[in-house]
């Protein structure tokens, strides 16, 4: 429970996979909306418990208020154990290994900043895929056509670190470093040529 909602948690340290935090994505075709990916190691049993218990707290708001005293079977979980596989059967990456997997999304942009400055945000070249962070997270019952289950609703993030990129892209410095030139100096005035 993070201020006095039983749904709504702070995580501990996370790293931020599958980030879409400064323009909205649509996956599949489906609304644009902001996400992202959070892996929480699984030696971070606060982050967990806390997690467990707003799914809780949020699917009994669906019994209670939604789903009028019916109690469905959830088609999908919220977390995922990223030692395991995804919902179509293949495994998740390396960088999942040894945490939880949870998804969470948005249609209002997720406000990023530094934890050495949360009153300004993130340049959108500081938030990327891979870096640590501290994030805002609300499970919410949903009915739709048919399907019933608990979502998780993306808040505000805060970085704590930078972290390997997981895009899998290389930067210009490490594709070019063997194309760099070392400036002529002249001889005579030893200035730049």
């Amino acid at each position: 429970m993070y201020q006095n909602n039983p749904t709504k948690c702070l995580t501990g340290e996370v790293r931020i996979s599958y980030a879409h935090l400064d323009q909205p994505y649509s996956n599949n075709g489906g609304e644009p909306k902001y996400s992202a990916t959070l892996l929480i190691p699984k030696t971070d049993k606060t982050t967990e418990a806390d997690i467990r218990a707003a799914i809780s707290a949020a699917y009994e708001n669906g019994v209670k208020n939604f789903w009028k005293g019916s109690r469905p079977q959830m088609r999908y979980p919220v977390i995922y154990d990223g030692d395991g596989v995804r919902p179509a059967g293949e495994r998740f990456g390396e960088e999942c290994k040894g945490h939880w997997v949870i998804t969470a999304s948005s249609k209002q942009k997720p406000q990023c900043v530094h934890i050495s400055n949360v009153h300004a945000e993130l340049l959108p070249t500081d938030v990327y895929s891979g870096m640590y962070a501290r994030v805002t997270i609300n499970f919410f019952p949903y009915d739709n056509s048919g399907n019933r289950g608990v979502g998780c609703g993306l808040g505000n993030v805060c970085k704590t670190h930078d972290g390997e990129p997981l895009s899998g892209r290389a930067n210009a410095e490490s594709d070019f470093a063997c194309l760099e030139q070392t400036p002529q100096v002249n001889p005579v005035t030893g200035q730049p040529m």
